[in-house]
């Protein structure tokens, strides 16, 4: 099993030399969080905490993603990066290939896309996007993501999205990675379809372990269960080293850690604090996993 570092919500200043860290101490990946903006008073709960609330407030830091990504990837050489989730639905796919291509080619093929279709119908609304329909609009984005990607001359005329033909350049040299998030049977059917994996909100095992057994039938219907497919969680009630050897044995191929919080340490702590916890994590947990 891999191990992911996840920043959410840390000093932006901290973000090299955390990465710089998790590299050192041997974690996969960094998986990068995505907030467009705050919104001040909402009607609609936030779906992954048990009263709805907000875990982060207006003051709390949040970089765009892909400028985290090419800002780590130039103090790293091995280290992934991928987002963890992309607010799909509020975004155009053809402005979004132009950012993933880059900063693919920016860190030499070490970047995958997480999305996510996005809660907040304001996200959708003030970005000039109907809220309304989000699944099938998500579900094209995702094609013409995967098409203009590939690389030369494409178009494509669909319900949504409809352009003759164009060229990105350059386009990544190796396939992106493409993980779909959330945790309705829609969403899952999507991961399962059209994805190289399936991503986690925080999620306790019971659940996860229920997920998991879906996604092996929706892509054995799709005909796809023979194809490498990453599951990567945030499981809020497995830790320590059986922890995560139950994780491991219930389906995670990557699980996404915050190392420091197991110490007490908060989102704003001492940078120094936080790699003393990064290491310790790979001391006696990642070393015997």
């Amino acid at each position: 099993m891999k191990f992911s570092l996840g920043i959410a919500m840390s000093p932006l200043e901290q973000l090299p030399e955390l990465a710089k860290t998790a590299e050192e101490c041997g974690f996969s990946s960094i998986a990068l969080p995505d907030s467009l903006f705050y919104v001040e008073s909402i009607d609609t709960k936030y779906p992954y905490t048990p009263d709805g609330s907000r875990m982060w407030n207006a003051d709390t830091p949040w970089v765009d993603p892909f400028v985290a990504a090419a800002a780590m990837g130039a103090v790293t050489s091995k280290i992934r990066f991928y987002t963890q989730v992309l607010k799909l639905g509020s975004r155009n796919p053809l402005l979004l290939a132009r950012q993933i291509g880059s900063v693919a080619n920016m860190t030499n093929n070490r970047f995958g896309l997480g999305v996510g279709l996005g809660w907040s119908p304001e996200e959708f609304e003030w970005c000039g996007v109907p809220f309304e329909r989000k699944g099938p609009r998500a579900d094209e984005s995702i094609e013409v993501l995967k098409l203009v990607l590939g690389g030369g001359m494409v178009e494509f005329h669909g319900e949504f999205f409809d352009f003759n033909r164009l060229q990105v350049s350059p386009a990544p040299t190796e396939p992106v990675p493409i993980y779909v998030g959330g945790h309705a049977d829609a969403a899952l059917r999507r991961a399962a379809r059209l994805s190289d994996g399936w991503t986690s909100a925080m999620i306790k095992i019971k659940d996860l372990r229920e997920i998991v057994h879906r996604l092996g039938e929706l892509r054995e219907e799709y005909g796809r269960a023979a194809e490498p497919f990453e599951i990567q969680a945030v499981c809020v009630d497995r830790f320590g080293l059986d922890g995560y050897r139950e994780q491991a044995e219930a389906g995670v191929t990557d699980a996404i850690v915050v190392p420091w919080a197991f110490d007490g340490i908060p989102f704003h702590g001492e940078l120094s604090a936080k790699k003393d916890s990064l290491k310790k994590f790979s001391d006696t947990i990642m070393a015997n996993v």
